[in-house]
């Protein structure tokens, strides 16, 4: 489980492509701190398994499918990254509950600055609009936001400064990909519903 509070701005050091995936190295000198094989990083807000790890770098496997359903493919050597730790069991859950299981992806549309925020709009695939709701959450590449205004292809997002300046969204620009996740209480709370229609029915 992640909190979506980015820890650290990483970057892609280097990428092999595989057959039906790829591996990753990425520096993170602060989220690699005890690391050790197995364990699990959120990169962009997609959860990673840990391969290899050292001198403040870590490699991670990515298959097929989550490249399919993230924007980690175009990742290149070179860019930049967000990246998060496990929540701690005991902590201060800062954000949001967050599975790093990224649902599918948007597109930045655009963006409007302000003196001391950002305004983004974000594309919504027409799958994951039930989920978005106005002053809900959802994560962002990673990143714990709440929803300013919702549509039904799009939603909007208010940067604070702190958001601008150590994550990716604050370098993103229109046209831009980045991986979604919404509420998992909200796909809970769906699935419940829909089986107990059916059983209703009978």
């Amino acid at each position: 489980m992640f909190t979506g509070i980015v820890e650290e701005l990483g970057e892609v050091v280097a990428v092999e492509q595989l057959e039906d995936a790829s591996r990753f190295r990425l520096r993170g000198p602060l989220v690699t701190e005890g690391a050790q094989h197995g364990d699990s990083i959120a990169v962009n807000g997609v959860c990673l398994t840990v391969v290899e790890f050292g001198d403040g770098e870590f490699t991670a496997d990515v298959m097929a499918e989550t490249l399919k359903r993230s924007s980690l493919g175009a990742l290149e050597v070179g860019s930049r990254v967000n990246l998060e730790r496990p929540m701690a069991v005991g902590g201060r859950l800062g954000g949001h509950i967050v599975q790093g299981h990224v649902d599918g992806t948007g597109t930045i549309l655009e963006r409007t600055p302000s003196e001391h925020w950002e305004l983004v709009k974000v594309g919504l695939p027409a799958h994951l609009s039930r989920y978005v709701v106005e002053k809900g959450s959802i994560t962002v590449d990673g990143v714990s936001l709440t929803v300013v205004e919702v549509a039904d292809d799009w939603f909007t997002i208010s940067l604070i400064p702190t958001t601008l300046d150590l994550t990716t969204l604050g370098i993103k620009q229109s046209g831009d990909p980045v991986n979604l996740e919404v509420d998992v209480i909200a796909k809970y709370v769906e699935r419940l519903l829909g089986t107990d229609a059916k059983e209703n029915e009978k």
